[in-house]
């Protein structure tokens, strides 16, 4: 087997494996327990962490038009790099963590109609926001994972089409990841 197929399993295989992981920490009936309570400043670290990497992107993003290779690769390492540190936070909380509920102003877990009242229609913009974050952000690891590798392998031309389309969609994961996270904040 070429070492090409061996990594692209690789990457297809963790493609499937973090959302799957990631469903089953959010919905598993019981959490992990921690001592102490630092795992509740993981969602304000994850929108510090979401707020910076949009910047990087960005900022790869003109430094790539500007033809300069090195500072391009450094942004998007980084930005790779906070990716992860985001997965393993993001995985940290919602394993030992019961999800907020949006508009849950006592913060017993459940969205009565009382406080359905008070969010009212916010609530509907608060779920799209969220549920087209959470979609593409499963769409994009593969090819987040792909474009990394093809820049690693120097297959530059592959890399150009795959982030064509991939850079788009990973700044509006992480533009939306920010949104989700100020609008849900209250709620913590």
């Amino acid at each position: 087997m070429s070492r090409e197929i061996h990594y692209r399993i690789i990457i297809v295989i963790l493609s499937m494996l973090i959302p799957i992981i990631v469903a089953l920490l959010l919905f598993m009936p019981d959490k992990m327990s921690l001592s102490g309570n630092w795992q509740m400043a993981l969602p304000h670290l994850n929108g510090i962490i979401n707020t910076i990497t949009a910047v990087i992107l960005v900022f790869g993003f003109i430094m790539i038009r500007n033809k300069r290779i090195e500072v391009h690769k450094k942004a998007m390492s980084s930005a790779f790099f906070l990716g992860v540190m985001f997965l393993v936070s993001y995985l940290i909380y919602h394993s030992t963590s019961d999800s907020t509920v949006f508009g849950d102003v006592n913060r017993n877990g459940f969205l009565d109609e009382n406080e359905a009242g008070q969010v009212g229609f916010i609530r509907m913009i608060y779920l799209f926001i969220l549920l087209s974050h959470i979609f593409l952000a499963v769409i994009v690891v593969p090819f987040v994972l792909f474009a990394f590798y093809f820049a690693l392998t120097n297959k530059i031309e592959k890399h150009k089409k795959t982030v064509r389309f991939t850079l788009p969609i990973w700044l509006y994961v992480s533009v939306s990841g920010v949104l989700v996270y100020l609008m849900i904040k209250p709620y913590y």
